[in-house]
């Protein structure tokens, strides 16, 4: 403790507080996973990186600046989370972060969108966080650590035609405040991290994708913003410093909570006249997985998993 220039005690932060700490990281291969291991890295921590995708889990570690391993892992996989965790534990000691990014998204009508793709959405995004948490919290709970839900504006307001990713992070966001109560008595603490338009393969060919793009025609010009994953990493590496329950990116976010009742009636409207303009055959196609990541998890899954007969 020592005085400010105001009188007041005050608590001595630590210099590099993460330096020497182990974190783990979800969904690590590409974007905001990749981008925020080499922020962690960098701030002096020992990074494990889990993802579907071995060879570019390699590149992105072979760029860190600190000691890193990596493991192929499906989040959805519970067998595969608790042996990462145990290799994390054998090679770096218990973690003290935890970072649940992994995620997947499709866009297109639900009745057009198969019910496999559908539930792979909400396996990934929803329960890949749950069987995280599940398989690190020992961990976590030995070191009094801190657990962030990558979470998303769209649990703010649900948008047509991305029903599953919607679901999925307002799912993900309760899981997180009910699991927040439940461990704090044990020292964890659990963080939920806000993210607006970030700049990931998700978000390749925005214009493409009719509810996507009138969402963000629509916006205030500043909220139209698309930010660079490292940009975002930036914010949830500070957030992750002071272990914030709530992390914003970017940080005027933090503003539109209170408002967040008005979000569903707002995105309705934004949306309504863009799908009703569009040509029947248009929106009677099927739904289609965004970005490089999430059709890299698609393929693996089909490969491993045969196709079920019609109506399963």
């Amino acid at each position: 403790m020592h005085d400010s220039p105001g009188g007041r005690r005050t608590r001595r932060v630590p210099a590099r507080p993460l330096h020497g700490r182990t974190a783990v990281v979800t969904g690590a291969a590409r974007g905001v996973g990749e981008a925020l291991a080499r922020s962690l890295s960098q701030a002096g921590m020992r990074v494990a990186l889990l993802g579907r995708e071995k060879a570019t889990l390699l590149t992105t570690a072979e760029s860190l600046r600190g000691p890193s391993i990596c493991v192929e892992c499906d989040v959805t996989d519970r067998a595969a989370l608790a042996q990462a965790a145990r290799r994390v534990a054998a090679e770096f000691g218990p973690a003290d972060v935890v970072v649940a990014n992994a995620g997947i998204a499709v866009s297109g009508p639900f009745g057009h969108t198969s019910a496999e793709l559908w539930q792979r959405v909400i396996d990934v995004n929803l329960i890949g966080s749950a069987n995280t948490a599940r398989a690190f919290l020992p961990q976590l709970t030995a070191t009094r650590g801190y657990l962030l839900q990558i979470a998303s504006t769209a649990a703010f307001g649900a948008a047509p035609m991305m029903s599953a990713y919607c679901a999925s992070k307002a799912g993900a966001e309760s899981f997180a405040l009910a699991l927040r109560g439940e461990v704090e008595p044990d020292g964890v603490q659990v963080g939920i991290a806000y993210l607006h338009w970030t700049g990931t393969d998700m978000l390749t060919g925005i214009d493409d994708h009719p509810v996507l793009e009138a969402l963000r025609r629509n916006q205030p010009r500043p909220a139209r913003r698309v930010h660079s994953p490292d940009q975002v990493a930036q914010w949830l590496t500070r957030g992750i410093v002071r272990r914030t329950p709530h992390i914003y990116a970017p940080p005027w976010l933090r503003w539109c909570q209170p408002l967040r009742p008005l979000f569903p009636v707002l995105v309705a409207r934004a949306t309504r006249r863009e799908l009703q303009a569009r040509p029947s055959e248009e929106m009677s196609s099927p739904g289609e997985v965004l970005g490089a990541g999430g059709i890299a998890d698609w393929t693996s899954y089909r490969a491993t998993h045969p196709t079920p007969p019609p109506g399963r």
